[in-house]
């Protein structure tokens, strides 16, 4: 199983933890210590299960917006966006679970317009005032054939830090990978009002193998 690069300093310092918990147990071994050692070894492998890096394999799809990411569909909604377009749109929202796999992906290829991060809140990932009040960052993607669509990475109470590589005027592939949401968090896809709809509302979803809107 592959690791993702941003969980190196989770990793390292769990390990760390962990062999001095192991060195404590060996040294004052008691029923505390020996408590101390379990939840400090589960503690390490529940953090290298969440930075783990599958070996995805899927297919792209010209007009297919891919899922940029594992979980559960919890909004399907037509909705005024107001970050960038001005204009109302479809907005496909799925949360990430602690168990999911917390990467994120490009759902299209094409040319990156904006992409910002904001600062915010860490209200949990779900509530309707998360998209806009919790930290979070916003890329636009523009297909060849001028499609355009905007994806939103979300903080959650949980996840508190966000990373994005995607910058302005970069090419990306779809598939390609966008960044990393750290422990529990969601990301808003926002689609044309004429796309049609692939998922309903409490779907579970794969990033890269669900098609969540066809936009031709």
């Amino acid at each position: 199983m592959k690791l993702h690069k941003e969980g190196n300093l989770f990793i390292g310092g769990a390990f760390i933890l962990l062999v001095i918990v192991y060195w404590l147990t060996r040294s004052y071994a008691s029923i505390a210590t020996f408590s101390l050692l379990i939840l400090t070894t589960l503690l390490f492998f529940l953090i290298i299960y969440f930075f783990r890096k599958p070996n995805r394999i899927y297919h792209k799809v010209a007009d297919g917006i891919l899922s940029p990411c594992d979980g559960k569909v919890v909004v399907i909604e037509e909705v005024e966006e107001t970050e960038f377009f001005h204009e109302k749109r479809i907005q496909i929202s799925v949360f990430m679970s602690p168990l999911n796999v917390h990467i994120n992906w490009h759902p299209i290829a094409g040319k990156v317009l904006y992409a910002v991060h904001h600062p915010g809140k860490f209200y949990k990932a779900w509530l309707p005032k998360a998209s806009k009040d919790n930290e979070h960052a916003t890329v636009v993607t523009e297909r060849k054939d001028g499609i355009q669509i905007l994806y939103r990475q979300i903080a959650g109470a949980m996840a508190r830090r966000i990373v994005t590589y995607a910058k302005s005027h970069d090419k990306v592939g779809q598939g390609e990978e966008l960044g990393f949401i750290k422990f529990g968090s969601r990301m808003d896809v926002f689609v044309p009002l004429n796309a049609d709809i692939q998922v309903k509302l409490g779907e579970k979803v794969k990033g890269l193998q669900s098609i969540l809107a066809v936009v031709k």
